[in-house]
């Protein structure tokens, strides 16, 4: 279980981070607060309180573990 806190404080980093996720065929939850959404949903994004910092959570693969927290470090500033 990999578990990070991620930025998505726009409308096209919400956008970037739909289309990057896309490419992996686990699901990914995003959570702010009490609620939790698909992180491969722009509306269930923008659904949450994109002010504060967001938990990013998924159950990856042993060997898709490396590409995933590569791509989440572009959206953990």
């Amino acid at each position: 279980m990999v578990t990070k806190t991620i930025h998505l404080t726009t409308v096209g980093r919400v956008q970037d981070f739909t289309s990057a996720m896309g490419e992996f065929d686990f699901e990914v939850d995003l959570s702010s607060g009490r609620y939790t959404v698909n992180g491969k949903s722009i509306m269930g994004i923008l659904s949450l309180d994109l002010h504060h910092g967001i938990t990013a959570q998924a159950d990856v693969p042993e060997d898709q573990e490396e590409r995933f927290l590569q791509v989440l470090q572009g959206f953990m500033a």
